[in-house]
């Protein structure tokens, strides 16, 4: 497949009552680059964006990118697997 970007991989979509209870999620994401969309009952309120930053601020982006990637890769493997996911949701 060619260049094809969902917006689920440029845009996070949260809601505000985890952004009151993560913050550091959130901060996380930000970090990390990557937009954050905040929601109340399913209802778009904001939408929030990294800061651009200097050098300095690159190399905490790759941190925070690594710690994402770290907590993903140790949480337990899901017993569904993708195709099933996919399928799923085509339905």
């Amino acid at each position: 497949m060619g260049g094809l970007t969902l917006l689920s991989d440029i845009m996070k979509s949260i809601a505000l009552r985890t952004l009151l209870r993560e913050p550091l999620k959130v901060k996380r994401l930000t970090r990390a680059g990557q937009s954050v969309q905040v929601t109340d009952h399913g209802q778009p309120l904001w939408i929030l964006q990294p800061a651009e930053g200097t050098p300095a601020d690159e190399n905490a982006r790759r941190r925070a990118i690594d710690e994402i990637l770290d907590e993903v890769l140790r949480e337990k493997p899901s017993k569904i697997s993708l195709a099933k996911i996919v399928l799923e949701s085509r339905r």
